[in-house]
């Protein structure tokens, strides 16, 4: 009789427990909330349990489903703070000190993990990072096998000289210039793992919009992959996004920024085709045709013995990606460090994916938000004029010296260094030899790191005006 009345009070004492409202851990105190669109709350309680969430004047209700699961939406508001949220269930929980503003999600490989404390002038940095109005949460490396619902996280952190060594350094001064910019609440979702390539990240929905990637769609019920030892292979395509983004969605987001590429290198224009399925199931998944997604060029870096042209592969690649629409590519040839794969200077990185951000998305038409890019050629005589896109106010040799890292060829496709010079809005291009100019390449090398710019001080991305497939 003891027996049975012990084991009936553990049974009492569990339903006890589980009878709580629950949430996922990206929704808790400190957290940000995106500004003008409805904002999904979600998360669990018995079934069948009403669920009332109301914040200042707003109270909504919906019941708790046979699962447990429960969601409503807020009317859309405007940038302010800080408010409570308080949701009734089985139990009573208070969110506090709730933003609402501009939310982004910051993910990629180890340049996005890259914390502030790692980037250029950490002492500094660190010391003047009083502004509680920008918040993080980072979320743990965590490949699943299905869709998860919940990723456990230390919750949101409200910046401040205590906790901004461990934000993202790029998600940070991105944050950081759109705040002095916009004046309204920032929050960042830090959803990145160091060496990962970009097929863990994509969402099955959008390995099926790229028809070149059929020999990924055609297997999918095979992915995630598992290892030997049982566990899930974090590289696998779908594992991270099962694990560490589907948790994530449909928290409301502005947009996502993406610094990623280096575990690609060597894949050429494959790599395009992959930015094209993680961009259009993104956007599927968050059930935002136009959701903004914002990336990195790589920077100039030796990649050891392997080819010297591979990371410009990677560039045209990601330069290609341009023409997916609602897309903005901040190049970084001036910043790197050819000998550290991880370059220091975390703060223009972030600074130029802003740029894009507040010409795009927030109104700011005037801006000149990114450097020179290819737009097209003609040949004159000896000389090959190339013309750009985002000019500025002119194009210049950022460091005075004579334009760097220019090659043409003629019909034998053997390039040679040429010499280069600005003209107007175009660059003409020529060398002794090739009297019958074809084709001209730029920073076509994996250390190059060309001194074309504008004179709004941002660089010229590689490119090339031929097509020629590798010797």
């Amino acid at each position: 009789m003891r027996r049975l009345l012990s084991v009936l009070l553990l049974v009492l004492f569990a339903s006890t427990v589980q009878a709580e409202v629950r949430f996922p851990s990206v929704i808790g105190d400190n957290m940000v909330l995106q500004r003008g669109e409805a904002v999904p709350l979600w998360g669990w309680d018995d079934a069948g349990t009403k669920v009332t969430v109301t914040m200042g004047d707003v109270t909504t209700s919906t019941t708790a489903g046979a699962e447990g699961a429960w969601a409503v939406y807020l009317p859309a508001m405007k940038a302010g703070g800080p408010h409570e949220i308080v949701v009734a269930g089985t139990s009573t929980v208070t969110i506090k000190n709730v933003l609402v503003g501009e939310v982004w999600l910051c993910s990629g490989q180890s340049n996005m993990e890259w914390r502030v404390r790692q980037s250029n002038n950490p002492k500094e940095e660190i010391a003047a990072a009083n502004h509680p109005r920008i918040r993080h949460i980072k979320f743990p490396h965590r490949p699943a096998a299905d869709p998860q619902v919940n990723i456990p996280s230390d919750g949101w952190k409200v910046c401040s000289p205590a906790t901004v060594g461990d934000f993202t350094g790029v998600g940070y001064y991105f944050g950081r210039h759109l705040l002095q910019e916009l004046d309204v609440p920032i929050g960042l979702l830090g959803c990145n793992w160091g060496g990962t390539r970009i097929e863990p990240w994509t969402p099955p929905v959008g390995f099926r919009a790229v028809p070149k990637l059929s020999d990924i769609t055609g297997k999918l019920d095979e992915y995630p992959s598992v290892r030997g030892n049982g566990s899930i292979d974090h590289q696998s395509p779908l594992a991270l996004f099962n694990g560490m983004v589907s948790p994530v969605q449909p928290y409301g987001i502005r947009g996502a920024i993406w610094y990623q590429g280096e575990s690609n290198n060597g894949e050429g224009m494959l790599y395009h085709e992959k930015m094209k399925a993680l961009i259009a199931g993104w956007r599927s998944v968050w059930n935002k045709p136009a959701l903004p997604f914002y990336y990195v060029q790589l920077a100039p870096y030796r990649y050891g013995n392997r080819g010297s042209e591979l990371l410009a592969g990677i560039w045209e690649a990601q330069l290609k990606t341009l023409a997916v629409p609602h897309t903005g590519m901040a190049v970084t040839v001036d910043i790197g460090n050819t000998r550290d794969i991880h370059p220091r200077n975390k703060q223009d990185v972030g600074k130029r994916l802003a740029l894009w951000a507040l010409a795009k998305d927030y109104g700011r038409k005037k801006l000149v938000y990114s450097g020179p890019l290819y737009k097209g050629m003609t040949v004159q005589g000896d000389a090959i004029h190339i013309s750009f896109d985002h000019v500025g106010d002119g194009l210049v040799s950022r460091d005075g010296k004579a334009l760097s890292h220019f090659t043409i060829a003629g019909a034998n496709k053997a390039f040679v260094a040429a010499s280069a010079t600005i003209k107007g809005k175009t660059v003409v291009v020529r060398a002794g030899g090739v009297n019958q100019p074809v084709a001209v390449r730029f920073g076509w090398h994996h250390e190059a790191e060309p001194n074309l710019s504008n004179k709004n001080g941002l660089p010229a991305s590689p490119f090339r005006t031929d097509s020629w497939d590798p010797k």
